[in-house]
């Protein structure tokens, strides 16, 4: 058994390994953009001019919208010129290696409850809009869930791996990614001390929760469609936070191999599978939806999240 499942692996690598470079000509971070605007860390002083940060960055936004056109690059001219228009609440971007940004949903200045969304592969600046919509199915559904004082954050704050990618099949990546986490959890915090902080991480996003998950300050960490963490139990991950785990009955990532294997030199796969028993995450219905269908309107997994993201976890079904 362990050595088809060696087998299986060291199969998506060679994959990823031939398909990779040809799919790399066309990566999104190969477009160039200005430098973002010059703004220090959010704190509680500043919550009251939020409009000032939002403004800085849409200019910024605008500016590379302007550069990307000018190098040729229509697609991701039009996927900013989208995210410029109207009055966004962009807390920080960076249009530079495929795209940095944090994206706020509802109103942050009070809120007694923050979400922060995590993705995982193929999302960058070309991709955003898939994301952006979660971000609102969820800002609806926590309110219809009673949660009217809760701000999503979704946050693009790092290099997300391709899913054809030999950087899919490794923490590499999370683990570059896990600090940044951090440090604007951090930041969440600082602006809103009382607020009850919750991580939403969806498919490689989830390795970034849990490499990120020791040092947090959050009341709830929830891992959905993820292929695994990196460690073989919940505890591994040293944090007081309510680990939660959900997979929908139609998600493919349920076919992964969980196992984690030593192979020349690297680590590959995540371990242990999050909603199995010998995890320890507290498993929550996902429904039967796939592997992008989490946070579609009228999904059992919304409804789920919403309440982890709302503070009512009391409410929320188990699998």
């Amino acid at each position: 058994m362990a050595s088809r499942l060696r087998r299986t692996l060291l199969a998506a690598l060679v994959t990823a390994a031939v398909v990779f470079p040809v799919s790399a000509a066309a990566k999104p971070s190969a477009v160039p953009a200005p430098p973002p605007a010059a703004l220090g860390p959010l704190d509680a002083d500043e919550l009251p001019f939020l409009q000032t940060r939002f403004e800085a960055n849409r200019v910024n936004i605008r500016e590379a919208a302007r550069v990307a056109a000018e190098h040729g690059d229509r697609r991701r001219a039009a996927s900013l010129d989208v995210m410029a228009a109207g009055e966004r609440q962009f807390l920080t971007f960076d249009g530079r290696d495929g795209g940095r940004t944090a994206e706020v949903f509802g109103d942050l200045a009070h809120a007694d409850r923050i979400a922060l969304l995590v993705p995982g592969s193929d999302t960058n600046l070309d991709t955003y809009e898939r994301f952006r919509a979660g971000a609102v199915a969820l800002l609806d559904a926590t309110r219809a869930a009673g949660g009217g004082r809760t701000a999503v954050v979704a946050w693009l704050g790092y290099a997300t791996p391709g899913t054809v990618s030999t950087d899919v099949l490794t923490t590499g990546r999370a683990d570059d990614a896990a600090g940044q986490l951090r440090a604007f959890a951090r930041e969440m915090k600082n602006a809103r001390p009382h607020a009850g902080l919750s991580l939403l991480c969806h498919s490689y996003g989830s390795v970034v929760c849990a490499r990120a998950a020791h040092g947090l300050d959050a009341a709830d960490i929830a891992l959905y469609g993820s292929p695994g963490t990196g460690a073989a139990r919940a505890g591994e991950l040293r944090t007081r936070a309510t680990v939660w785990a959900g997979r929908g009955r139609g998600d493919w990532i349920a076919d992964v191999p969980h196992v984690r294997l030593e192979l020349l030199g690297t680590a590959i796969g995540f371990g242990t599978d999050p909603v199995s028993d010998g995890f320890g995450a507290r498993v929550f219905d996902a429904g039967d939806g796939g592997h992008s269908d989490y946070l579609r309107p009228g999904t059992v997994s919304l409804g789920n999240l919403a309440l982890i993201a709302a503070g009512r976890t009391g409410q929320v079904s188990g699998a």
